[in-house]
């Protein structure tokens, strides 16, 4: 199955110095039985695009909480073995857990397929779309607007040897 998990600059810098993802559970996204149902496509390449939309949202929430880090989304493609990753049956109605799983074990980062990553022209948005999260999740719409301004901005593809350069550890 392949899961994308959310994180930031920083979070990526600490998964390339110890070559895990995580060592579960955590949180990643995967085209779960609720995102098809709601996304109503058949398109596999659809579904996967809006599961790492909703990973890239769960990365703005991590900026959102780090104010320290790079204001830049990061998603991680990596495909696990079956089983490892399963959606919360408990919040499968949730909208905000859409595609929303729990990865169990550890993830290798070699086994990424690919990263994705915000561009420099992004940041000045993702900023503003961090700091307006929690107005939006209030339910201020001129909020949510700022949010999903992030989104106007498609996340760049990176084989994961370009990872050392993205965490500036390239020569």
């Amino acid at each position: 199955m392949r899961v994308y998990v959310p994180l930031t600059l920083p979070g990526l810098a600490e998964a390339h110095k110890t070559g895990e993802l995580g060592t579960g559970p955590f949180v990643a996204y995967a085209v779960t039985p609720a995102l098809r149902e709601w996304y109503l496509s058949d398109d596999i390449e659809e579904l996967e695009y809006a599961a790492l939309n909703r990973a890239a949202l769960a990365s703005l929430r991590l900026l959102a909480a780090d104010q320290g880090a790079p204001r830049r989304r990061v998603v991680v493609a990596v495909d696990v073995p079956d089983g490892t990753a399963a959606a919360d049956p408990d919040r499968g109605l949730d909208p905000a857990a859409l595609g929303e799983v729990r990865v169990t074990g550890t993830v290798a980062l070699a086994e990424a397929a690919s990263v994705h990553v915000d561009s420099d022209d992004a940041e000045q948005d993702v900023t503003a779309a961090a700091g307006a999260l929690p107005a939006a999740d209030g339910g201020d719409d001129d909020a949510q607007f700022v949010v999903d301004g992030a989104e106007d901005h498609e996340l760049l593809w990176y084989a994961t040897q370009e990872i050392p350069n993205l965490v500036g550890l390239g020569g």
